[in-house]
């Protein structure tokens, strides 16, 4: 039988393996680059002064679904941009009532009046179609 010369010095290997993982496992470092970036600063410009810039910008789009609490369009100028807009408290008792009358259908056109940055509608307007 032969026997291997490796392991001739029986203590020291894990004596090394014990000083090298005493070495490799201090705290890891979080990857973060030594400068810290400051946040960008965004000053919003008023559109313009006066009522129509108070009250907000005028969606013509096409009903996809309605319900009580959202109304969800597609807008007419890019088929592919579709919004979903809740109610404001004022509309929101006015939708109740229009929508227990048969309310809108889906593809009904209708322009929606809302503030820009915001997903709330302030007025609906359009012409319901037939209820089915």
């Amino acid at each position: 039988m032969k026997s291997p010369k490796i392991f001739a010095c029986p203590g020291l290997i894990p004596a090394c393996l014990l000083a090298a993982l005493a070495i490799f496992s201090g705290p890891a470092r979080a990857q973060v680059s030594p400068t810290v970036i400051a946040p960008v600063v965004v000053k919003v410009l008023n559109s313009g002064s006066g009522k129509s810039a108070q009250q907000g910008n005028w969606l013509k789009a096409e009903v996809v679904h309605i319900d009580i609490n959202s109304i969800v369009v597609r807008e007419q100028a890019n088929g592919m941009m579709i919004h979903t807009f809740s109610y404001s408290v004022e509309l929101r008792n006015a939708m109740q009532k229009f929508l227990d009358s048969g309310g809108y259908q889906y593809g009904d056109k209708v322009k929606i009046l809302y503030q820009p940055g915001k997903n709330v509608a302030l007025r609906v307007l359009g012409k319901p179609s037939k209820p089915l």
